[in-house]
């Protein structure tokens, strides 16, 4: 009896071995995957260290008389965990499963095939210095500034059909007559046209064309038709107000929509938020559009661990947020800056905010 019992502690300790030679290999093993978690969380209302380490508001103005604020408008972040050149480890995966705070996801969602760390950074950048320029120009139009916009073209693709019709520089003015405020306004124009020509009235050299190009079909994520001309755009603004946006470390678009609240409760009297502490996350372009963004549970989760009671978020995120709301945050959705303000200016009066739309009553 007992030497079975010795030979069934003796193949224990050897299977025991066994997982933890198995586990110690895995920690070295290359993974395909990076974690995404909660990051930082800044009060666009408030300060943060500048590159020099200076602390510097996170929205400065100039040449408009600006007003005290209360509460916080919070963005929200996501930190990366991991890249191509070093991975997380399989260990580290595993806990990462466990944790319903932290996503894993496909290393080629988040370091494209061929982009180095550095490289991203640098797009990463150049996203959060165009998002910042938007947030100015929706926030400003919001309050009856003329921001001067125009649609330039910074590339015609090549065998697209605007290759060889239209050149860099080149300023759209209208298509089929309707003027153009901003690239998104011209991109809904060319998708309602549905294939058919369209005819865009081109400034160049202080000159104006008239161009007509047809559409290209393709399909998006989703499956469905994309109309497509084959141009990158970029709108450029003439702002009567010198706004400020100061957040160095952070990159990316998602900080639009915050930025754009904030400049407007810093440009208004009152509280825009009532003096509470309200979180959010969306792109926003000129005209006011709110678009999604990624790691929208981890930003939930961020937002609570900050204190936040509120949350705004894109509604082409919902599917993302429902089951995912940590205890004690209230999440609405929101698809432009208007609705942002609404929901901002029901929570300020202490109104019934179960009338506001959430992702849980309108997820598609």
């Amino acid at each position: 009896m007992s030497q079975r019992r010795n030979g069934r502690v003796v193949s224990g300790i050897i299977a025991l071995s066994i997982s933890l030679v198995a586990l110690m290999g895995l920690t070295f093993i290359p993974t395909p995957y990076v974690i995404q978690q909660p990051g930082p969380v800044y009060d666009a209302l408030g300060t943060a260290l500048s590159a020099d380490g200076t602390e510097v508001p996170l929205i400065d103005v100039e040449g408009a008389e600006t007003f005290p604020t209360a509460g916080a408008l919070d963005l929200t972040t996501v930190q990366v965990v991991g890249n191509r050149q070093h991975p997380p480890t399989w260990f580290q995966l595993m806990m990462a499963w466990f944790d319903r705070t932290r996503a894993v996801v496909p290393i080629d969602t988040v370091f494209p095939e061929g982009v180095t760390s550095d490289e991203r950074d640098e797009q990463n950048a150049a996203l959060m210095v165009d998002s910042q320029h938007e947030a100015t120009a929706a926030a400003l139009s919001e309050l009856g500034y003329d921001v001067g916009a125009t649609v330039e073209v910074v590339q015609a693709l090549e065998g697209s059909p605007a290759e060889g019709e239209l050149e860099e520089g080149d300023s759209i003015l209208a298509i089929d007559g309707s003027a153009v405020s901003s690239a998104t306004a011209l991109r809904d124009a060319i998708q309602e046209a549905g294939g058919d020509e369209v005819k865009l009235t081109v400034e160049r050299d202080g000159e104006n064309r008239t161009v007509a190009l047809t559409p290209e079909k393709t399909e998006d994520a989703a499956g469905e038709a994309v109309w497509l001309i084959g141009i990158t755009l970029t709108t450029d603004y003439d702002f009567p107000v010198e706004v400020k946006l100061q957040l160095d470390n952070v990159g990316g678009p998602s900080a639009g929509m915050m930025f754009a609240l904030g400049i407007i409760d810093t440009l208004t009297p009152g509280r825009l938020n009532g003096g509470e502490k309200v979180a959010g996350t969306g792109t926003i372009d000129g005209s006011g559009t709110v678009g999604p963004i990624g790691g929208i549970r981890q930003k939930l989760y961020g937002a609570a661990d900050a204190g936040a009671e509120y949350f705004l978020a894109p509604a082409d995120n919902c599917d993302e947020v429902v089951g995912h709301v940590p205890d004690g945050l209230q999440v609405f959705r929101t698809e432009d800056l208007d609705e942002s303000l609404e929901i901002l200016e029901v929570i300020a009066e202490g109104g019934d905010t179960s009338e506001l739309a959430t992702c849980a009553a309108s997820a598609r």
